[in-house]
């Protein structure tokens, strides 16, 4: 009795559905469209379609009303219990690699390993531990191209460990040609950790797996516009940014069409493929920053904290002594201008003794860009890098793909995301 989901984060099928209607031999997403295939919902509100809030409302069952987890690496705050530990309560043995803003809080994980922005414990094996820290480093820091030697060194000895020989050619290959072709870094990662998944699948053999796969929502962030089959957009990437004939999106459905296939062809096995949500094209150009060093930021501008965590793309957490230092820092964060008259960090939300900010000044920084606070000033570009042009933004609509032996749990069509939860507790007998 075993079953897996793949959370294919917020993948456009209807787009995929273009590509296949033009020609292109992709069977593994022809069987999951021509399968039992359902449209599912996120939220309301636009502010909370987002995947860490999505995928909570998918492993617990609750819609954000319901578990309230609202940003990124929060749900370890959450007491709200997910369908991991459901799972093994009832006798069931479980797997997860990259659940999404998910906390290990199973007792006897087969396998666990954490995204790379929540700050949780690993199933605690030497591997797993030594591959959470060195993704953890790699993610966080990727679009400065920055590895350190130490995760450089505890990535390889993962991918000796975890990853057949007859693969190496091909991530070797995903990984020079990443040098030039950034996008491939991501599709690299996902290949990676698919071959670890499979690994763990056939040495650990749980009932519950569950792998979580983000390359192509990055790459319909940064690079939706390349596809020919995103129509009536009059924004283009510029040449500097993605020469006009590449599709980043064709490698990246390409690649997910062979990890489809191969999760199709496990005998005794039932399968879920769920996007969370997924993405539209963007309607205005809008270019993402990063700081390239949170702590040195903090540091220039006089903001006394504890600890300061990067999220994803343009947050971060900062953490403090006390609420008197949050709020001043917060005070100060609040006044810091781009050009004397649009904010730097437009969210900033206060938890007491913790600010989770985000840098959301979205035009181009150039080398005379300048930032402002009070009587001080600083040339902005020395403080970022460049992350992306948005091409891709999130809508409600998401997908969901059940197997055969699934179909009699699966939620209707157009069902609020989180009720895939209700179909992995109803297929192992769990009470909800």
């Amino acid at each position: 009795m075993n079953l897996i989901l793949l959370e294919l984060n917020e993948i456009n099928f209807d787009i995929v559905q273009k590509y296949i209607d033009t020609g292109y031999d992709l069977p593994g997403f022809d069987s999951l469209i021509g399968g039992h295939l359902i449209n599912t919902v996120a939220e309301d509100q636009y502010k909370e379609i987002e995947p860490w809030i999505q995928w909570p409302s998918v492993h617990t069952g609750l819609d954000f009303d319901g578990h309230k987890v609202f940003r990124l690496g929060d749900f370890i705050n959450s007491n709200k219990k997910q369908f991991f530990e459901k799972v093994e309560e009832a006798g069931y043995t479980v797997g997860a690699i990259s659940p999404m803003n998910a906390s290990n809080k199973l007792k006897n994980p087969t396998f666990f390993i954490p995204d790379p922005w929540t700050q949780t414990a690993s199933d605690g094996s030497l591997l797993s531990s030594m591959l959470s820290s060195a993704l953890s480093q790699a993610v966080n820091d990727n679009s400065q191209s920055r590895i350190t030697f130490t995760s450089l060194l505890k990535l390889s000895i993962s991918f000796i460990a975890l990853v057949k020989p007859l693969r190496y050619t091909s991530l070797v290959w995903y990984a020079i040609t990443s040098l030039k072709k950034p996008w491939r870094k991501a599709l690299f990662l996902d290949i990676f950790l698919f071959e670890v998944f499979k690994t763990l699948l056939s040495r650990k053999k749980p009932n519950f797996s569950t792998i979580f796969l983000n390359a192509g929502a990055h790459i319909q962030h940064h690079y939706f516009y390349n596809s020919p089959h995103v129509e009536n957009n009059k924004l283009k990437n510029p040449s500097w940014y993605l020469a006009k004939s590449e599709d980043p999106f064709l490698e990246m459905i390409i690649v997910y069409d062979k990890i489809i296939e191969k999760l199709l062809n496990y005998s005794d096995t039932e399968i879920i493929i769920a996007t969370g949500l997924s993405q539209k094209p963007y309607n205005h150009l809008n270019f993402y920053y990063r700081l390239v060093n949170h702590s040195s930021f903090l540091d220039d501008l006089g903001v006394s904290y504890l600890s300061v965590n990067p999220r994803m793309t343009r947050d971060f957490l900062i953490n403090f002594k006390t609420p008197e230092d949050a709020l001043y820092a917060e005070k100060k964060l609040s006044k810091v201008f781009v050009n004397n008259n649009v904010k730097l960090f437009n969210e900033i939300e206060n938890r007491g003794d913790s600010l989770f900010v985000v840098l959301t000044y979205s035009d181009e920084i150039t080398q005379k860009t300048t930032i402002y606070l009070e009587d001080w000033s600083s040339l902005l570009k020395q403080y970022v890098t460049f992350v992306a042009i948005k091409n891709g933004e999130h809508q409600s609509k998401g997908f969901a793909y059940f197997s055969e032996g699934l179909i009699k749990f699966a939620p209707p069509n157009n069902s609020q995301v989180a009720k895939i939860h209700n179909t992995v507790l109803n297929f192992f007998e769990v009470p909800n």
